[in-house]
């Protein structure tokens, strides 16, 4: 097929849906379209999500808060279904006026704390639990070094090479081969990290790893956009071995069927309200 050359007008302006099977979710305005308030269960902490690389980050740091038997990391995990628009619910806005998800709300106190932005809900529950954050100066650096080299490199994983190689209505070779260097060159840098260290951060697990897992480790795993052969992710020997050690904590394979819709449906959890829920 002929490609033709967009030229961009003067002004841009919204005429038509874009975005291919995502087209629903994408507007050039913030704020909520609707009235609706969100659910409220009876646990300290209401997450409001979808099982996303995202959403699962945070519903695998809760698991692991649970299993070292913080009672107070017990929540509800609302389903959000991002196609159907919940997220530009005004309650939705209202604890996430970006209406991504995942959202967090802690009503364990007196006044309830909204968080959002998942790098923010992880660096919140590791400080607030004392949990998979090293407290010394140099390991608590470290992680948060990891922590934010995901939040600022996985927009070129999923908006770049996995949008452009997976759910463009239209395959273009530049924006593919572009995204896909880069992709290949971010697992290089944790391949070379993870060669000299078990854990990102070190020797400890931390919610560096957390953040990263979904993303990249589910990537090489050939969960993430089926590109795995595509991007040669077997040449990435160290990133496969802390991806695989990882897979196999429990705490992640509870955590990472939270709020997940599609699938094998022993793996779909859509709501969690109880451990039984996840039994």
């Amino acid at each position: 097929m002929t490609q033709t050359t967009y030229v961009p007008p003067k002004v841009w302006q919204h005429l038509e849906a874009s975005g291919g099977q995502f087209s629903k979710i994408n507007r050039p305005t913030a704020g909520a379209t609707h009235d609706k308030e969100l659910p409220v269960g009876k646990h300290p902490l209401q997450l409001y999500s979808l099982a996303t690389p995202n959403g699962v980050k945070v519903t695998i740091l809760l698991e692991e808060l649970l299993a070292l038997g913080h009672g107070g990391a017990e929540y509800d995990a609302w389903l959000i279904r991002i196609g159907e628009g919940d997220q530009f619910s005004s309650g939705f806005v209202g604890v996430n006026p970006n209406s991504k998800i995942p959202a967090l709300l802690d009503r364990s106190g007196d006044t309830p704390i909204r968080v959002f932005e998942s790098g923010s809900i992880l660096l919140y529950l590791a400080e607030k639990f004392g949990e998979f954050l090293p407290e010394d100066p140099a390991g608590r650096t470290e992680t948060l070094n990891w922590l934010f080299w995901q939040m600022g490199s996985a927009p070129y994983l999923g908006g770049g090479f996995g949008h452009f190689y997976a759910y463009a209505p239209e395959k273009f070779e530049y924006a593919i081969n572009r995204f896909t260097m880069e992709a290949k060159r971010q697992l290089d840098v944790l391949d070379q990290r993870l060669a000299q260290n078990r854990y990102l951060a070190g020797d400890t697990y931390t919610i560096a790893d957390i953040a990263v897992w979904p993303w990249y480790g589910e990537l090489v795993r050939n969960n993430v956009y089926g590109a795995a052969e595509f991007l040669s992710a077997h040449e990435y020997t160290h990133v496969q071995r802390w991806a695989n050690e990882i897979a196999e904590r429990e705490a992640v394979k509870r955590g990472r069927r939270v709020n997940r819709t599609w699938g094998d449906e022993s793996e779909q959890v859509p709501e969690r309200h109880q451990a039984a829920d996840l039994a």
